[in-house]
């Protein structure tokens, strides 16, 4: 009987995790190739063969996801796997339609087929959309269980952006590992403040070493904190999964792919930026978990702000950096830093859309609504490149840096900047201490 021949839909995460769990030992399937989207730059390799089994001796193709038509009809594609996440429920069907046309079928792989089982006690922290504030809430988890003396291994969903192979497992302690490991900024983002704190974080491509490797850490491991990125729902089976939510957004959490499986699947979801959302946006949410989830614990929460040097902004005309991700495919309209400039009296949020270079063009092309912030998008050497440039050229004066990291490390910035800190704040009970400290007696973790 020949194979069924698969194209995986990607974006250089869930995908490659789907090919690992179910398609790369199992002799019914051909992976022909997959496509990349969603990320600039993550096309145009190769699957590399060391991480594609003994089947596929010679690796696998990635191509442009605009090609999928034509990759259908040239290798008789039977079905087309779709394997990332944050999309609103049309973009889906959408391209549903696009790979029926084409004469294929349409599959979802779900969390039965791509989940492993880890040994330890394992909590996910994930999100309904990108820019929910799930960092956060997985920093204030960490936090909790540390000062409970209980060593946490956190494991990030992957960004494997540069030599796969090389990504395969990889271990961030210290903030040279960064370097060490040639992270983008949107890589940064998330490690450091992991670091920063004392705990040890894994990525990579090959989650069932990643899992393997953090659960026998050098340092130890009590428990393991899957820190989960992009909305989309773990790569391992949770002990207790706690789901974020954002009322700046209210609906989202019904109608894209596939947050609303997080909120179905929580046991605890926090309403996070309760301080700057509307009571209206505030209660869609609420109803929407009555609908869907009414077992789960509802934690409400606060994200406020800390400015490092609120006389940079009083009075200036000033530019809002944003973290990219958040602004681009999380459709986010305010961050941090756009609410520190509110806060602290700025002139005037300067339209950086006049100044903009390079890959920073197809950026603003592709996501118009971005509007007079500046994402600091860093997937590459040349998208950090025009970042830098752009600043330059901007006729402001000063920058509000409100991304998780501070820029003035990674780019060199001609003008006066303040960073924006920003953490989780629980408002009443039930709260994150109060379930974790139930956890801990449930799994005999004192």
């Amino acid at each position: 009987m020949s194979k069924i021949k698969v194209i995986i839909i990607g974006a250089a995460g869930r995908d490659f995790h789907n090919f690992n769990t179910f398609f790369r030992d199992n002799e019914l399937y051909e992976v022909v190739a997959f496509t990349a989207a969603q990320i600039p730059d993550i096309d145009d390799r190769r699957y590399p063969a060391e991480l594609a089994g003994k089947l596929y001796p010679n690796g696998i193709p990635i191509f442009s996801e605009e090609e999928l038509p034509d990759l259908i009809q040239k290798y008789a594609i039977d079905q087309c796997v779709f394997a990332y996440s944050d999309v609103p429920y049309k973009k889906v069907m959408s391209l549903s339609a696009v790979v029926n046309a084409a004469g294929a079928s349409f599959m979802l792989l779900g969390p039965n087929a791509t989940m492993l089982k880890s040994r330890k006690p394992l909590i996910s922290v994930c999100a309904t959309r990108t820019g929910c504030g799930k960092s956060q809430t997985s920093r204030k988890v960490i936090e909790i269980l540390m000062a409970q003396g209980l060593k946490v291994v956190a494991i990030r969903h992957p960004m494997p952006y540069g030599d796969l192979s090389c990504q395969r497992v990889q271990r961030f302690a210290e903030l040279a590992d960064l370097e060490r490991h040639h992270c983008t900024i949107e890589e940064m983002e998330e490690y450091e403040p992991h670091i920063s704190r004392g705990n040890v974080i894994y990525a990579g491509v090959d989650y069932a070493d990643i899992l393997n490797t953090a659960e026998n850490d050098p340092r130890g491991c009590d428990i393991i904190l899957w820190d989960g990125g992009n909305n989309d729902f773990p790569f391992y089976h949770s002990d207790l999964a706690i789901t974020v939510a954002d009322p700046h957004r209210p609906g989202d959490e019904l109608n894209y792919y596939p947050g609303e499986v997080n909120l179905r699947r929580a046991d605890v979801i926090v309403i996070n930026k309760i301080d700057t959302a509307t009571p209206e946006g505030v209660q869609i949410v609420r109803e929407s978990i009555a609908k869907v989830n009414p077992r789960a614990i509802i934690v409400d929460a606060a994200s406020p702000i800390r400015v490092e040097k609120p006389e940079v902004i009083r009075g200036k005309r000033v530019l809002v950096v944003e973290d990219g991700p958040t602004l681009t495919h999380g459709e986010m309209k305010i961050g941090a830093g756009t609410v520190a400039a509110r806060k602290f009296g700025a002139r005037e949020i300067v339209d950086p859309r006049p100044y903009i270079v390079g890959k920073l063009v197809e950026t603003f092309q592709t996501y118009p609504a971005i509007g007079h912030l500046l994402p600091a998008m860093g997937y590459g050497p040349q998208q950090i490149h025009d970042l830098q440039e752009t600043i330059a050229k901007i006729d402001c004066e000063a920058v509000i840096i409100g991304t998780p990291i501070d820029l003035n490390r990674v780019i060199k910035i001609d003008k006066p900047t303040t960073r924006v800190f920003y953490d989780l704040q629980e408002i009443g009970s039930p709260n994150l201490s109060e379930i974790l400290s139930e956890f801990i007696n449930k799994h005999n973790l004192k």
